[in-house]
């Protein structure tokens, strides 16, 4: 069904609220910036991803019918996001081969590329119309670098460089043409702008490098920015509606892509209509860091006993271009939020059938859409939707209005039990079996009235980190919050 309120929403290109309005009617294509697949993904990263899905969910809510690209970084993206620093996958096999570790850059690509795709089924985030992978498009990418190269490119013994004063307007995103902004990029030998950036990197001399192939300037590997050009162009077409990444991407990434992307088209246009940035989620004790070894990532969550739809429910009680800070306390907040609606949908599920409605709950469907139609303004759309959860329409009525809006918010609210928010801790000292039996040892206990039994055995199993529940049909859940 196609909701009324028109979609405006927040272009970082013209930093301003713009009126959605499709290149192709009745569409939307939409790119977003995936991960590199060098290390696990950390919840930070994940954000972008929560974001992208209720941009997503949002235009299918509208009528829209979506393609959706999250293309794979396997190869290209250095160290410092310009032009200094390692291949990210290259290094990641020379470190682990240095720790004598027999694995290819192609294992440790597929294996992070399964344990981010794992994150986003953990997080009830759609599966896009298309994984673009890097490695796959590279002879595109050689095309799309040569019909570019005469006007907009110089080579230099490192390789292929775009020349940024080729292009109008360059930076305009990041709005860093300046001494705080872009010319922080590394110096490079021969650079005729310190913003000049690689199209193609040569392997140096000497060197061999798991990842390379044959171009016109010489073996080696794709710069970074070049794969989202060459991929949006091939799936999307240019120009597509919305490209979408983290605010970091702001700042080099997407202004070296847009600079391509005016290359390739031969004018000033930028590739997509309307470029989306989500905000940084930060966390005060710098755990957020992959160097900083045991950093947050989603399987840390759960581990503690946080179901990762908890961590969803945290993103989207903040606006994406607020910074989120995270913390533990935060997250327990977020799950008991969670937990007190799924208890309400179960509520209301089970007085549905006893309370039949002829009428669909229009009027809240339409307060949500008005406020998702305002830049995914989430944190007042999950206003109204616990609204609904209590209010005073009939159960089948509000069963309707919970299945609609939860499409587009994602917490899978009509098939989530409380059962299913029950994760058992990593650290914790006792098995689901052995609660179990604690329980009927309990229950007898309590049965022939040996309540300094019945208390020893709640107090003991409180220890081992079990709330039991008396007169609660789940009996019994894991203590989490206690960080």
């Amino acid at each position: 069904m196609t909701t009324d309120a028109p979609l405006r929403l927040y272009n970082s290109l013209t930093r301003s609220l713009e009126t959605f309005t499709p290149v192709h009617p009745g569409e939307a294509r939409v790119y977003t910036c995936g991960p590199t697949v060098y290390n696990y993904p950390h919840i930070g990263n994940m954000r972008a991803y929560v974001f992208a899905d209720v941009l997503g969910r949002t235009l299918s809510w509208k009528g829209y019918k979506l393609t959706h690209v999250i293309n794979i970084t396997d190869v290209g993206h250095l160290t410092d996001d310009a032009d200094a620093g390692e291949d990210k996958l290259e290094k990641a096999a020379a470190d682990k081969e240095r720790k004598g570790e027999k694995t290819t850059i192609w294992d440790i690509a597929r294996h992070y590329t399964e344990a981010y795709w794992a994150d986003v089924k953990a997080l009830n985030i759609r599966q896009p119309a298309y994984w673009s992978i890097a490695t796959d498009y590279v002879p595109q990418m050689i095309a799309f670098a040569k019909s570019i190269a005469d006007e907009h490119c110089y080579e230099l013994d490192s390789g292929l460089y775009f020349d940024v004063s080729t292009v109008p307007d360059y930076g305009r995103l990041a709005r860093a043409v300046t001494d705080d902004g872009e010319s922080r990029i590394e110096p490079v030998d021969g650079k005729r702008n310190s913003q000049d950036f690689a199209i193609w990197r040569k392997t140096p001399p000497g060197e061999t490098r798991q990842m390379e192939w044959d171009s016109p300037w010489g073996r080696g590997a794709p710069g970074w920015h070049l794969e989202c050009s060459v991929m949006g162009e091939k799936l999307l077409g240019f120009p597509f509606d919305i490209h979408t990444g983290g605010i970091d991407h702001r700042e080099i990434h997407h202004p070296n892509e847009i600079a391509q992307n005016q290359a390739f088209c031969h004018s000033d246009a930028s590739g997509a209509n309307i470029w989306m940035h989500n905000n940084f989620l930060v966390e005060r004790s710098g755990k957020m860091s992959k160097s900083a070894g045991e950093f947050l990532r989603l399987q840390l969550l759960i581990d503690k006993g946080y179901h990762p739809l908890a961590y969803r429910m945290m993103c989207l009680q903040a606006h994406y271009r607020s910074e989120l800070e995270f913390s533990w306390e935060g997250l327990q907040a977020a799950s008991v939020r969670l937990k007190r609606m799924v208890m309400a949908v179960e509520k209301v599920r089970e007085l549905a059938p006893a309370q039949p409605s002829g009428e669909f709950h229009m009027a809240v469907v339409e307060q949500v859409d008005r406020e998702l139609s305002d830049d995914l303004n989430t944190p007042r759309a999950l206003a109204l939707f616990e609204a609904t959860l209590g209010g005073s329409a009939g159960a089948s009525d509000r069963l309707n209005a919970i299945s609609r809006i939860d499409e587009v918010l994602g917490l899978n609210l009509i098939a989530l039990t409380r059962a299913d928010l029950r994760i058992r801790p990593k650290d914790a000292q006792i098995t689901e079996a052995e609660v179990d039996a604690e329980l009927r040892r309990r229950k007898e206990a309590r049965a022939a009235k040996d309540f300094a039994m019945s208390d020893a055995i709640r107090d003991d199993l409180a220890a081992k980190g079990v709330e039991v529940m008396d007169g609660d049909p789940l009996e019994w859940e894991w203590i989490t919050g206690r960080n």
